[in-house]
């Protein structure tokens, strides 16, 4: 899920029990073969039936629902497995050719680990919750490897935090079902910051962009001199910065930073570009034809600025892919496509004609590390995301191309 849906989930929550309703929350817990949403998705179901966010494209959610409202009323988590293949004679038939398995546990804010866990993702920080399919209790484990809770017996806890902290060491962890050396299947949840998004600039083009990266739940930032520009009715929901290119310095890009230029300034852009690729952001994109980047990286040479290879690698000139984008809001869409495609090791390559699976994808340094000792499986429980199998195709390579 991304940080609005989650957003959205926890306002829904609040409020309901602000009012004293009780609530569930029911979790993606594996996924077998093809299916509309992966592991780690949620969806809110409360006392009354309604809900917020989905599971799947809606072919799951009236079932659910009617799980979860059971759950509810008795307090016991339920793990159900749905058959989504469409010649299935006692499942759904929804034709989506493979199964998912739905975790359905009821809010209690009351337990220490679901309320370190909720808090967690009301501030966005970097933690895991560990949750035995059997139901046997929970585990938070904290950004620094701190724990909440305990699981029985010790070997099964000391998996659970070892797996977790594992998790949580990689570039962009994800949720994943895990099986203990006892053979009980533990689905290792995570939270992460929302990835950054940096704008340098805040001209007409970029207000789409920021207005879609905002929707899709980036911590949006945009820096400009013109103080004009940087209104919250121009960039609803961004953080805005009026820095010169002097004060640059006074901001610092976070480690999960995506920074693009699009000042349509030369001289604003040649001091943006040196800022972005000495900060240790990881992906830096420049607006316009390659011959625009060459010459900013000219000009800065000529002033003895220069960068190490390892600085330059994270350049991508022209930013976006190559979509045929023209208006402001198409380029928009380029530039946020490649941006998921290049966090979750995608080449953004049509669908149609892919021989392989469409979740296989680690194709750069950014896409998530194999998680040591998993292993995909067949039985609820007792399998990972397909996004992490260790059979991806090498051959595949992230590209970055005109619009």
């Amino acid at each position: 899920m991304n940080a609005a849906e989650t957003r959205a989930l926890l306002l829904a929550l609040n409020a309901a029990l602000a009012r004293g309703q009780r609530a569930a929350i029911a979790t993606v817990v594996g996924v077998h073969g093809s299916a509309y949403r992966r592991e780690g998705t949620r969806m809110l179901i409360l006392d009354d039936g309604a809900q917020v966010c989905m599971l799947s494209g809606g072919c799951l959610e009236a079932e659910v629902v009617e799980v979860a409202l059971e759950v509810i009323r008795s307090g016991v988590p339920s793990v159900t497995h749905y058959d989504l293949s469409e010649d299935a004679t006692w499942g759904l038939g929804i034709g989506c050719g493979g199964s998912v398995d739905v975790r359905v546990e009821r809010v209690d804010p009351a337990n220490p680990v679901t309320a370190a866990w909720l808090l967690a993702l009301e501030r966005g920080e970097l933690a895991a919750l560990a949750v035995p399919l059997d139901g046997s209790g929970s585990l938070f484990v904290g950004p620094a490897g701190e724990t909440v809770g305990h699981l029985s017996p010790p070997a099964l806890h000391a998996f659970a935090v070892r797996a977790a902290r594992e998790r949580l060491g990689q570039r962009e962890p994800r949720a994943v079902t895990l099986q203990a050396d006892s053979g009980q299947a533990v689905f290792i949840d995570v939270c992460t910051p929302p990835p950054q998004l940096v704008l340098y600039g805040a001209g007409h083009d970029a207000m789409p962009l920021s207005a879609q990266a905002h929707a899709l739940g980036y911590d949006v930032h945009v820096i400009d001199p013109r103080s004009a520009y940087l209104t919250a009715g121009r960039f609803p929901g961004a953080t805005l910065h009026d820095l010169s290119p002097e004060q640059l310095g006074r901001f610092t890009p976070s480690a999960r930073g995506h920074l693009v230029i699009m000042n349509h300034h030369l001289d604003r852009d040649r001091v943006c570009l040196h800022h972005a690729l000495t900060s240790g952001a990881p992906y830096v994109g420049v607006l316009g034809p390659r011959s625009r980047a060459q010459t900013l990286l000219d000009e800065l040479a000529a002033g003895g600025v220069t960068f190490s290879p390892g600085e330059l690698e994270r350049l991508r000139s022209p930013v976006g892919l190559r979509l045929g984008a023209e208006a402001p809001e198409e380029v928009a869409l380029s530039i946020l496509a490649e941006l998921m495609a290049w966090r979750r090791g995608y080449d953004g390559s049509f669908l149609s004609g892919h021989a392989g699976r469409i979740h296989d994808a680690q194709t750069h340094a950014a896409a998530p590390d194999p998680l040591p000792g998993s292993q995909p499986g067949t039985a609820p429980g007792q399998h990972v995301s397909v996004s992490d199998a260790p059979d991806a195709d090498p051959s595949l390579a992230a590209t970055s191309s005109g619009h």
